[in-house]
């Protein structure tokens, strides 16, 4: 089946300055002031596609111009027994992992797969310069499958402490290429990299959070929900590292409003980290809008000790314009803190609550949603959507797996020209 390119113009989020999409287009070139842009589609109404498969049902509010093989969707459901557990009537889980008795089949066990479909889908098939895509872990497992699924190259930059996340049910197609920065090094050094291997015109940045079809993928978890729910939520919660996930489902919720069949956009957006990183929860308490100092060293230190460690991300999308800063001040909503022994608690719980294993991320949210409903910033009656972003993968991990090894370890401090002469030779 041929697809027609989603129509779509880009926004402005700071002035509302709209202009076209040039293919890539990661910011406003004519703002002053940081800010994201957003997609404005011109189908202004929510309409999944019933012609599509898996992620590719949510389309028209996707920045795509074809469809990839073997995506899935996020799956949602009504709660029963977390939902009795913490004395919630309206409580709607969106999984986004492995877990094919409720209709969920993302093979890497992650939300970054709903990342990974619609990033890869905004490339033109004709795309002659490499990805580059930075990641802790989950995204890295993400890109890596649906890239060597349909043979797209890439380049992939992670701290080489995460390396034990890039499992895989069988080896992957050698285009490929895996780059780690040495022990020690954290996901900030990775973005380093990735941004000096960028300088050179044969390498292009995926973008991260101001990538609209990075947003616009991961706000597919709300379309999921309200499909389910009929309505817009009352309240979100969602465990966040750059925020960028919380972000695009406030961004969702927003196009809902406008289109009026799903009530008004009234959701609060509810976040959390993992402590003791707390950079993003640190400023939000202060109500500032820059971050807060946050040493390197002490960064790293707490990036090696919280066990999800997918959520120490010390350059994340929060003071800019559209960023998490503006979502939590504009939806009415608040920061939360979870320590890895609530992890473990709510991974044991949730378990026997839900019947699935989660990832430590997901933990962090659902202990979030538990302190909301102790502290009583959510009523029991109310619509809730808790954003559990990955999970299955004991079950996925049971079928047998490979590790991918790195291609290269290079040092962040190493000059741009050494860092893409050494990647270059790898294709």
């Amino acid at each position: 089946m041929k697809f027609e390119k989603t129509k779509y113009r880009l926004v402005n989020v700071a002035d509302g300055h709209e202009f076209e999409d040039k293919g890539w287009t990661l910011s406003d070139p004519a703002g002053k002031t940081p800010s994201l842009v957003r997609a404005v589609y011109e189908n202004r109404k929510f309409t999944p596609r019933e012609d599509l498969d898996g992620i590719y049902r949510y389309a028209e509010w996707m920045p795509i111009s074809r469809v990839l093989r073997k995506s899935c969707a996020p799956v949602t459901y009504k709660s029963k027994g977390l939902a009795q557990y913490l004395g919630l009537e309206n409580l709607y889980i969106t999984f986004s992992g492995w877990n094919p008795r409720i209709g969920a089949k993302m093979r890497t066990g992650s939300f970054k797969e709903t990342e990974a479909y619609s990033v890869l889908a905004r490339m033109d098939a004709d795309e002659k310069r490499i990805l580059v895509v930075q990641s802790a872990g989950n995204t890295a497992r993400a890109f890596a499958q649906v890239c060597s699924d349909n043979r797209i190259p890439i380049v992939i930059c992670v701290p080489e402490d995460n390396l034990h996340d890039l499992w895989f049910r069988r080896r992957l197609n050698k285009c490929v290429k895996l780059v780690a920065v040495p022990h020690g090094c954290d996901y900030f050094d990775a973005i380093t990299l990735g941004e000096k291997l960028a300088t050179d015109p044969r390498f292009m940045l995926e973008g991260g959070a101001k990538n609209i079809a990075r947003r616009d993928g991961m706000g597919t978890t709300l379309l999921s929900c309200v499909e389910k729910m009929g309505r817009i939520p009352d309240a979100y919660f969602q465990a966040v590292g750059s925020g960028t996930g919380a972000i695009a489902a406030w961004e969702n919720a927003c196009r809902l409003g406008d289109d009026g069949r799903f009530g008004e956009n009234k959701m609060r957006v509810y976040v959390a980290q993992n402590d003791p990183f707390t950079l993003m929860y640190d400023s939000w308490k202060a109500d500032s809008r820059a971050l807060v100092d946050l040493d390197p060293d002490e960064g790293r230190h707490k990036a090696e000790v919280v066990l999800a460690s997918v959520l120490s991300n010390r350059k994340p999308p929060y003071s800019l314009a559209g960023g998490l800063y503006d979502v939590l001040k504009e939806s009415g909503g608040d920061f939360f803190l979870a320590s890895n022994n609530d992890i473990i608690y709510w991974l044991l719980q949730f378990r026997n609550r839900e019947g699935y294993d989660l990832l430590p991320a997901a933990c962090v949210a659902v202990a979030a949603l538990s302190k909301a409903v102790r502290e009583g910033v959510v009523k029991k009656d109310e619509y809730i959507m808790l954003n559990c972003t990955g999970g299955g993968t004991l079950g996925a991990l049971s079928r047998g797996f490979v590790l991918k090894e790195p291609d290269l370890v290079l040092s962040p401090d190493l000059p741009a020209e050494e860092v893409v002469r050494a990647v270059s030779a790898l294709f």
